[in-house]
């Protein structure tokens, strides 16, 4: 197909790319993708290292939208023979697969498992107490009389679901790790995005549906997203689809650039113009572009747009916070803890709520994917810390970091350092919107970009929500559909996520 415009994709991550492909199926529109990483995939990449792959925090492939999951198997289909989905692995493409994986993730704490998200089985009931049970009954009880209106926080939000005692068990701290302040001092819109409809009695519901009536189906419409069982998952993980994806873009006559940073953004008379681009190759240039579609963060994206951007926004736009993640990668011989059987333990991940360590969660990578790991007789571990971007840890050199990551492991426990045979550390800028700072104000800048004809923000960082994958790429597809169809409105693309029907997601 002859290409007549061009449309500068900033940002190569899940809806970046998707944003390149779908404009290259349903249009005309030549997309030119920059991105400022060395590789594409954003926080989805795969890094690897020393023929073991690392993903940045665990991506699951689910989702409610059957598009979303059509279009993952377009690029890598489901392994082995025809399923619900109806879809056939080709007998050359082994490698080039979506594995089915069951999801196995639990929660330590007091040196103990529980199960997540949490369940009240034996377990539960014997690693917390009676007295301990007791009060979060009643205190659950308390909540459903009484329940804290209007909430004016993720501690409302939670506590409104969970009772206060259950919320300070295994709710309040851990959140604090994760984002660097208190749950009281978050917007609740960040409990409404990730765990919507998830509470004590969903969990209950779940589990009496799951007793009489188990589904196999990967399309788990009925299934409160937290509460997924089974996902899809690539070979070589998430990064593995993404640069499939990119290929493919190239292929078709796409441009991918790498190492690629967008500084300025030209626009006047509510119309992007072009963009000034640093490359690291070939130094500063000018490209002009019919369309901007951005996934950069909004902070860094309004700095582009210059002076006559108005003060206002750019107050509300400089008062954005992003939450930072560091991951260390560490290669050990074998863990202290295992399952019953002796075999190593089954999770995915582990979420660690003990309070005399930083670590947010451990990965199992072997559990992801056997294929994830170079040595199967080794373990391959992926610890994740919530940091900002210059401080204490974000600041430690790799080396040093990683050894903090070991002793942290086995002060819990969990490993013997002497086992650690080799390590990496990543580092991820603005992996997570914060929902504090100037969030609530939002709305000011999106009343500025929009009506931009020709820009359309997308994406987490582009939109400052915390979406999953699937729904970034959903808010790409709605770009690329108001660009084909002529639409001026954005509100579809904010609407993802937001609005009930895109919780459900049964159109």
């Amino acid at each position: 197909m002859e290409h007549k415009k061009t449309a500068v994709i900033i940002g190569a991550g899940t809806a970046g790319l998707t944003a390149a492909y779908e404009l290259l199926q349903k249009s005309d529109i030549r997309p030119i993708v920059l991105e400022s990483d060395t590789m594409v995939g954003g926080i989805a990449k795969t890094v690897s290292y020393m023929g073991n792959h690392l993903d940045m925090g665990g991506h699951r492939f689910f989702s409610k939208s059957d598009e979303v999951i059509d279009w993952w198997l377009h690029f890598l289909p489901i392994e082995g023979s025809e399923d619900d989905f109806g879809n056939m692995r080709e007998a050359d493409d082994i490698d080039r697969i979506m594995m089915v994986r069951h999801r196995v993730s639990r929660i330590f704490f007091l040196r103990k498992f529980f199960a997540y998200p949490i369940s009240f089985q034996w377990e539960t009931i014997h690693n917390l107490g009676i007295l301990r049970m007791l009060r979060i009954g009643f205190s659950y009880l308390r909540c459903m009389a009484h329940p804290i209106k209007p909430e004016q926080s993720l501690e409302d939000f939670f506590i409104n679901r969970f009772g206060k005692e259950l919320y300070e068990t295994f709710f309040k701290d851990y959140t604090a790790k994760v984002w660097g302040i208190p749950c009281n001092q978050i917007e609740p819109d960040w409990g409404a995005q990730r765990v919507k409809g998830l509470s004590i009695m969903g969990t209950v519901k779940h589990a009496i549906f799951q007793f009489f009536h188990k589904s196999y189906s990967l399309r788990q419409k009925e299934v409160e997203t937290s509460l997924i069982e089974q996902f899809l998952y690539p070979k070589y993980g998430p990064g593995q689809m993404w640069q499939t994806v990119a290929d493919t873009i190239v292929e078709q006559g796409g441009i991918i650039r790498l190492n690629c940073r967008v500084d300025k953004v030209e626009y006047e008379n509510n119309k992007v113009k072009g963009v000034w681009i640093e490359d690291a190759e070939t130094g500063r240039a000018y490209i002009p572009t019919e369309y901007v579609i951005s996934t950069m963060p909004v902070k860094n994206l309004i700095r582009a747009m210059g002076d006559t951007v108005p003060e206002e926004v750019r107050r509300v736009s400089e008062g954005l916070i992003y939450r930072d993640f560091m991951t260390a990668g560490l290669l050990v011989k074998r863990l202290q803890i295992r399952e019953k059987d002796g075999q190593l333990i089954r999770d995915n991940w582990i979420y660690i709520q003990e309070r005399d360590v930083k670590i947010g969660r451990l990965q199992i990578l072997n559990n992801w994917s056997p294929y994830m790991v170079a040595d199967c007789s080794k373990v391959w571990l992926g610890l994740e810390y919530f940091c900002n971007e210059g401080d204490s840890l974000w600041n430690m050199e790799d080396k040093d970091f990683a050894a903090f990551a070991a002793g942290e492991l086995a002060k819990i426990g969990i490993i013997d350092a002497a086992d650690v045979c080799d390590s990496t550390v990543v580092r991820v800028p603005k992996a997570y919107p914060a929902y504090f700072g100037t969030y609530k104000e939002m709305d000011t800048v999106r009343n500025f970009t929009d009506p931009i004809t020709n820009l359309y923000l997308i994406g987490r960082n582009g939109m400052h929500r915390y979406n999953n994958m699937d729904h970034s790429m959903l808010t790409a597809m709605e770009a690329v559909k108001n660009i084909v169809n002529g639409v001026v409105s954005k509100e579809n693309i904010w609407n993802v996520n937001a609005e009930e029907e895109y919780h459900e997601e049964v159109k």
